[in-house]
Formats: structure tokens, C-alpha cells, sequence
């Protein structure tokens, strides 16, 4: 029984740390404009939003937008403002990105956890 008790305590602590890092990673990939580093982490599929440009995009075509995104807008910050989860394990946030252009930005991004990763399903920057 204690092991039973100690094997789930493990995947709690090991499901909220996956969490936490998913955030942490893709806070530091948007500060830094990586594009290669938020597509990492995307699905086969997207669901991609930036500014005018809205839809659903391969990982490889979606990574190239944001990299477009971001040679126009470099990042000069980023702050997380939300992030949580859903019942269905879904994981999502909501973060402001300020730009060396004076443009800023609300990002927001879903995940969902499938066999113990997290993948971006939903990807978005919107003009404020």
C-alpha cells in the first residue's frame, strides 16, 4: 500500500512539473521570437492565429508564420498573465508581448497532454 501511495505521489509531482515547464519553455521561446522552439512542441496540426492571418496550418507551415511574426514584431518582452487547466487535462495561458515596434500583443496558447506530452494545439497573437 505504501508504494501504491508513494508511485502516485510520483505522478502528480511528476504531471504538475510537466506543467510548470511547458509554460516556463514556451515563455522562454516567445521572449527570445524562437519559432523553431514554439513548433517543437506543436501537433501535426495547428490552429494558428497571428494578427490578420487565422487558420489551420501544418507544424511546418506554422512555425514559418511565426518566424514571418516575429522578424516584424521582435519580442522586447513577455509576461505570463494566466494559466491553468481544464478538467479534460486540457492546459492553456494568456501572456502580453511587447515589441521592439512599440506593437503589443495578448498571447494565448492551449495544449493538450497526450501519453504524457504536452502538444500546442492552438497558438495565438492578437493585437491590443
Amino acid at each position: 500500500m505504501k508504494l501504491f501511495k508513494a508511485i502516485l505521489l510520483f505522478t502528480a509531482i511528476s504531471s504538475f512539473s510537466a506543467r510548470a515547464d511547458i509554460y516556463d519553455d514556451l515563455a522562454v521561446a516567445i521572449r527570445a521570437g524562437d519559432a523553431r522552439q514554439i513548433a517543437s512542441h506543436f501537433d501535426s496540426k495547428v490552429d494558428l492565429a497571428l494578427s490578420s492571418v487565422e487558420d489551420v496550418y501544418s507544424k511546418a507551415q506554422a512555425e514559418l508564420l511565426i518566424k514571418d511574426f516575429f522578424s516584424k514584431n521582435p519580442p522586447k518582452s513577455f509576461n505570463l498573465v494566466h494559466k491553468g487547466s481544464s478538467k479534460e487535462g486540457t492546459l492553456f495561458a494568456v501572456g502580453t508581448l511587447n515589441c521592439t515596434n512599440g506593437k503589443t500583443f495578448r498571447v494565448s496558447f492551449v495544449l493538450k497532454t497526450v501519453r504524457g506530452v504536452n502538444i500546442l494545439q492552438e497558438f495565438r497573437f492578437e493585437n491590443q
